[in-house]
């Protein structure tokens, strides 16, 4: 099924849905035998980035699309009602107006814009009327930690102030230890506590030890209703990964395969250039199809991403780069 968002410049974005994710039992049998190949996998995801090579018009346009599937995000200590604002004016108003008409791109936004719960508030009256949704960290965000009561509360505090994404960490050693009752519980009642705001269940792949273990934890994390997989809080030692991303893909096809759900994948974390997305855009579209390639399915969780699109953008426009500082997020 597919709809239509109005953006405040008048110009109708599509936007596909799917029926969510409802989740299903714990499934122990489907998730011990999840198997990752690692050898394979990190074969395979050598050959990636010389695979796939677009070039002018082609490649301006696979820029564009990874645009409308930034996650703008800012998780920095220092962050200020004004740093907030002003990331919220550049997710509206991605790239400069100039290059947007040359290119016939006008009213392309990013896909969300990302957050503390701190700054919900701010981020969602900076976004009134663009259809951009805020997107808000939870649970103890990144290490996951906090008391469970307090990780369960964040949530609700989170949507009742406008967040309609949440991004949730799971409790990394329900994963080492094998423990997936325990993860599935978990990841269930964070589900619940969403309502209606669609959850990003991070992983935090750099900490589980295998490969295995991400797909098995994919798996659990999909059959407890989560909308999204992501990789990453970003503050990691190793965040997103094309091996990582490959594991992932790969347990929600499967998912899709067996129950007619799809669910949605966001690598977070080291993606910083624009070649970086091109090749990420040509894995979905190899291993999951061009349905995943819209906002709804996919996302990019980044901040300095979008500036490196734009001087991209700006060089097919004119032929010139631009500086760096130029492109400035917040």
């Amino acid at each position: 099924m597919a709809t239509s968002t109005l953006t405040s410049e008048g110009h109708q974005l599509p936007t596909a849905l799917e029926p969510r994710n409802p989740g299903m039992a714990l499934d122990l049998d489907w998730v011990r035998s999840a198997q990752a190949n690692t050898s394979a996998i990190e074969r395979r995801a050598k050959t990636l980035p010389g695979r796939r090579s677009v070039k002018k018009d082609y490649q301006a346009a696979w820029l564009c699309k990874a645009i409308s599937l930034i996650d703008l995000t800012t998780l920095s200590g220092d962050d200020t009602e004004g740093r907030v604002e002003r990331l919220a004016a550049k997710a509206a108003q991605p790239v400069r107006a100039d290059l947007l008409a040359a290119l016939g791109m006008e009213g392309l936004t990013t896909g969300a814009v990302c957050v503390y719960h701190d700054m919900v508030e701010t981020a969602v009256n900076a976004l009134k009327g663009t259809g951009i949704p805020v997107a808000a960290v939870s649970t103890g965000f990144p290490a996951g930690l906090s008391p469970y009561h307090l990780r369960i509360a964040e949530i609700g505090e989170s949507v009742k102030t406008g967040a309609e994404e949440i991004d949730i960490v799971i409790t990394r050693r329900h994963v080492l230890q094998g423990n997936w009752q325990a993860l599935y519980d978990e990841m269930k009642d964070m589900r619940e506590a969403c309502g209606d705001a669609h959850v990003k269940a991070i992983l935090a792949t750099g900490e589980l030890g295998t490969l295995r273990n991400v797909a098995k934890a994919s798996l659990v994390c999909m059959m407890a209703g989560a909308d999204f997989i992501k990789t990453s809080t970003g503050k990691e030692s190793v965040n997103a990964t094309l091996p990582v991303t490959l594991v992932m893909v790969r347990a929600i096809r499967d998912y899709y395969e067996r129950t007619g759900f799809r669910v949605g994948y966001k690598p977070a974390g080291g993606i910083s250039k624009a070649k970086d997305a091109l090749v990420y855009l040509s894995l979905i579209k190899d291993e999951l199809g061009d349905r995943w390639l819209q906002p709804d399915l996919f996302r990019f969780g980044a901040s300095s991403l979008l500036g490196d699109i734009e001087r991209q953008l700006e060089h097919h426009v004119t032929g010139q780069y631009s500086a760096s500082y130029r492109h400035a997020m917040a």
